[in-house]
């Protein structure tokens, strides 16, 4: 179906002007200030609303295959949808992890079938797969980038060679993600805490994982980039201290080196742990104040690329929580006895994909961000710092990935709208000042006020490389 968009606030490039979009054949056919039509085409009103390109997530892990308990492709997507995430790239730590062309491409071939977004899907890297992800390179256009986890998250998946190390940033063509701790200095942080106080807690990780671990891996591979003039995207900033590695003084289509911010790490600080305990374990781990303070200047002067939000459901016995007879999360009993504490078995990651753009939203009204910035760094950035084609803008000829927003329409997060698999948010009771409304993905309106359409499903992203 095409559709006319009338009387819409459209947010692009650094500017907000109203406008109607024409949507033929699931491309952005006509931009301008009045479009009328003599045949039959379905027009949605969108006065009072703004539109905007799509979020594309670059960092989201829907953990299927293997670990389909926490979540499936076709559930994160769909919650994905309604939170106007339009695009995603998923991280390789299934089970078994994606380290052959096959494995990856069977989870593309899932996506096909299931995924109500448009996906592309990271090849994971071992101490011992060199030849797998060197066959990334003749499918360069086709798969978004090579992942390193130079510190050890989930899944096993450490890189620790430096010769494997060498080997991949010497030779990789595409873009290499790279999640960075230290893990000797994680090891070493841990036994001594473990030494000193016997039952570890959730205030404690972000001590294990400190700002220290952080800066010395973003540093390392920093320098094996610069040695090979690689192209390096370190995810998750976390420290103040690693802000210095990264420079505003280079356009972003120039860059070498990016990096990405999530939206846990620009809303949580360790203040949080008290209330939320291992609701907000993640790695790397939320920090002191100071560090979330650092991160939205740098956000915002653009020594911050692009906002992701690391997407990480696990079930809340995996968390250490359950729901109370009021239906509020709540420890595990033991844990809040105090007989025993669950952190050092509590897994580690947060659901958010869903209430990304909608967070974002909030510091809008805030004021601590404008609308354009965050479509630029949800939309615009992360299309040029992977070289996604036609999509991230709203420019004619590019597909239709838009998502409507109504600004002053309060949204609360309940387990009753929840859509992740695994049923809880860390933002449960928060009020959001605005929600989304509608979202379409390769002109198809895949949501419509809570209303799904599953008829059509998402694309593979192609790259411009």
């Amino acid at each position: 179906m095409n559709y006319l968009i009338k009387n819409a606030t459209v947010v692009n490039e650094n500017k907000i002007f109203q406008s109607d979009l024409l949507i033929k054949d699931g491309r952005i056919e006509k931009i301008a200030p009045s479009i009328s039509l003599k045949h039959i085409i379905k027009e949605i009103d969108a006065t009072g609303l703004h539109v905007l390109p799509g979020a594309i997530d670059d960092q989201v892990h829907f953990r299927e295959p293997g670990l389909t308990h926490k979540a499936t492709i076709y559930t994160e997507s769909r919650a994905a949808v309604a939170g106007g995430v339009t695009s995603f790239m998923e991280m390789p730590n299934t089970q078994p992890p994606a380290f052959t062309q096959q494995l990856l491409e069977d989870k593309y071939n899932t996506a096909k079938h299931t995924s109500l977004a448009n996906y592309s899907f990271f090849m994971g890297t071992s101490n011992d797969n060199y030849d797998e992800v060197m066959r990334c390179n003749e499918k360069r256009k086709n798969i978004c980038g090579v992942k390193i986890f130079m510190g050890s998250s989930t899944g096993n998946l450490l890189v620790d060679s430096p010769i494997a190390l060498d080997k991949i940033f010497g030779n990789s063509e595409l873009l290499i993600a790279t999640h960075c701790e230290d893990e000797k200095i994680i090891k070493e942080n841990y036994a001594r805490l473990k030494a000193e106080k016997g039952t570890l807690q959730p205030l404690d990780h972000p001590i294990i994982r400190n700002e220290e671990a952080c800066f010395e891996s973003s540093f390392r591979a920093i320098q094996f980039a610069k040695k090979y003039g690689s192209r390096l995207h370190i995810l998750h900033i976390s420290t103040e201290k690693e802000l210095q590695l990264f420079t505003n003084l280079i356009p972003l289509k120039e860059k070498k080196i990016t990096a990405e911010v999530c939206v846990h790490h620009l809303h949580f600080t360790s203040d949080d742990y008290e209330r939320l305990g291992n609701q907000i374990k993640c790695n790397p781990a939320i920090k002191s104040s100071n560090n979330k303070a650092a991160l939205w200047p740098a956000l915002l002067d653009d020594r911050l690329d692009v906002i992701a939000t690391d997407h990480a459901p696990h079930t809340l016995e995996e968390k250490g929580f359950y729901r109370n007879d009021e239906g509020l999360l709540a420890p595990s009993p033991l844990e809040r006895a105090g007989v025993r504490s669950y952190y050092e078995k509590a897994h580690a990651g947060l659901p958010l994909v869903q209430h990304s753009s909608m967070l974002m939203l909030h510091y809008y009204k805030e004021g601590k961000i404008k609308l354009e910035k965050i479509v630029e760094k949800m939309s615009h950035a992360v299309a040029t710092c992977f070289q996604i084609e036609d999509r991230g803008f709203i420019r004619e000829g590019y597909f239709a990935d838009l998502v409507l927003v109504d600004l002053n329409k309060p949204f609360t997060i309940s387990k009753e709208n929840i859509l992740y698999k695994c049923g809880w948010s860390p933002l449960e009771g928060f009020t959001f000042p605005s929600l989304v409304t509608h979202t379409f993905i390769n002109g198809n309106l895949i949501y419509e006020n809570g209303v799904f359409d599953e008829s059509n499903k998402g694309m593979r992203l192609r790259f411009i490389r």
